[in-house]
């Protein structure tokens, strides 16, 4: 039994599709929720990546990427105030909201392995992978002079390779979000390293 599972696999209402809270909205509750300054710059790191994900890879109108970037900043935002009830939180919140039911589902589906909700579209697909390697990399570039500046994806990969680093980052996570996503991890983590170095 996954550790947070939902119990269920179906979010929001479909009625409220095209429903989606403005940025600022999705910032205030950001700051509202998440006092750790770490956690908030991962949580917009994963919406930077989402966003550009979308725009680049899917051609995503403006609309569309929205959703991927609200997915991606509010993954997490239950996560520190609510750690035994995290996803089932924020996901209530957004239900509240009248959110747009995309959304809430790819928020459900960012660890499959622990919410026990499997990612369905490429969006769902894409935040699993994203969330998984994008603190992983931060983490490659955090301990070097230089940051993001210079940072290879074979040093990466690397890093990937010796479990003593970053040990609480699944492998084995990180291979199945990668794989259902399609993508190559090499192209993945350079894509991370591109978009997330310049977000603060």
């Amino acid at each position: 039994m996954p550790t947070h599972h939902l119990g269920r696999s179906s979010f929001g209402n479909p009625a409220n599709a095209g429903n989606l809270m403005t940025l600022e909205e999705a910032y205030q509750l950001l700051y509202d929720w998440v006092p750790n300054e770490r956690l908030r710059l991962h949580m917009k790191q994963v919406a930077a990546n989402m966003k550009a994900w979308a725009i680049e890879k899917e051609n995503a109108d403006e609309q569309a990427a929205l959703k991927w970037e609200l997915a991606g900043l509010l993954h997490d935002a239950d996560w520190e105030k609510f750690p035994d009830d995290h996803c089932r939180i924020i996901i209530e919140e957004l239900e509240r909201r009248n959110i747009d039911p995309d959304v809430i589902h790819c928020i459900a589906s960012h660890g499959p392995g622990y919410f026990g909700v499997e990612p369905v579209n490429q969006m769902d697909k894409m935040i699993y992978a994203i969330d998984e390697l994008s603190g992983f990399v931060h983490a490659a570039a955090l301990i070097r002079p230089t940051r993001y500046d210079g940072l290879e994806v074979k040093s990466v990969v690397k890093r990937l390779k010796t479990p003593s680093f970053a040990a609480q980052v699944s492998r084995e996570d990180i291979n199945d979000a990668v794989s259902r996503a399609a993508v190559s991890l090499e192209e993945l983590i350079q894509f991370i390293i591109d978009h997330q170095k310049d977000v603060s």
